[in-house]
């Protein structure tokens, strides 16, 4: 079985084919899927989506590229984060990509989620781009490795990957990873501890080969697996096995969701 550790399905393109959705994961095997939350006023939705399905789970966050939103403190976060259906705290990070200027309002937020993630206990699903040192410096000032974490969708150097496996965080690769012009981040795939890896869709963004251009979706994981498997050398089951393992490990709440024990590291 296959889980997909970092999705939108909340989405109205997606929202739309619910059933559909969640009957091709069955006929894929994707057994499980994180819905992640974008902002504070969609986050019902995330929610609603994880109670109608006992196999998928729920994140609570607002993402680094939106400016017009509720800005929730750390208290706020600490009681929604409380709903039995949340597993993570997320996704939260820093974009320097998408947006420019003064962004000194997109590391507060960072710190906040960090913050409420330690007092909730819940681990970070951590968004960075073009800001990876950034990303990292607020990482280890606000103690995250204390509850850990994953950085999704993950774009970034070997060096980056090694030191946020250093601060208990996965590493989450996603369709990228089977891009013609994605050979350095094969190489971190390769490189790091299986231990350390988990695969995502970020549904409906980023479908693999040989879906690229279409719309994404969960049932799609196991191409990135599948591509893992071939950049390891190893058998695809056996990353499936692994990052399903690791996916529970990280997310406890989920594991007791899913009646499923957590593995020891």
């Amino acid at each position: 079985m296959f889980i997909d550790s970092h999705c939108h399905i909340d989405f109205p393109d997606l929202a739309v084919r619910e059933d559909e959705l969640l009957s091709n994961m069955k006929a894929q095997r994707v057994s499980h899927a994180l819905c992640v939350s974008v902002n504070i006023e969609q986050w019902p939705r995330v929610t609603a989506m994880a109670e109608r399905h006992a196999n998928v789970f729920a994140s609570l966050g607002v993402h680094p590229d939106y400016e017009d939103v509720t800005e929730p403190d750390v208290a706020q976060l600490v009681k929604l984060s409380a709903h039995p259906r949340v597993v993570a705290i997320g996704e939260t990070g820093l974009d320097y990509f998408r947006l420019t200027g003064d962004l000194e309002w997109q590391r507060n937020r960072f710190r906040t989620h960090i913050r409420a993630a330690r007092e909730c206990g819940k681990p970070l699903i951590v968004h960075t781009r073009s800001a990876a040192a950034d990303t990292l410096a607020i990482m280890r000032e606000e103690r995250a490795h204390e509850v850990g974490g994953v950085m999704h969708c993950f774009t970034e150097s070997l060096e980056v990957a090694e030191a946020a496996i250093d601060m208990g965080f996965c590493i989450s690769f996603s369709g990228i990873v089977t891009f013609k012009n994605a050979q350095s981040l094969r190489d971190v795939a390769k490189a790091i501890p299986m231990a350390s890896v988990l695969i995502e869709t970020d549904s409906p963004y980023l479908a693999p080969v040989p879906y690229r251009g279409k719309m994404n979706e969960p049932s799609f994981v196991p191409h990135v697996a599948a591509e893992l498997a071939r950049v390891r050398g190893v058998a695809v089951e056996d990353v499936a096995r692994a990052t399903s393992d690791n996916f529970f490990r990280l997310f406890s709440d989920a594991a007791r969701l899913a009646g499923r024990c957590e593995v020891a590291a």
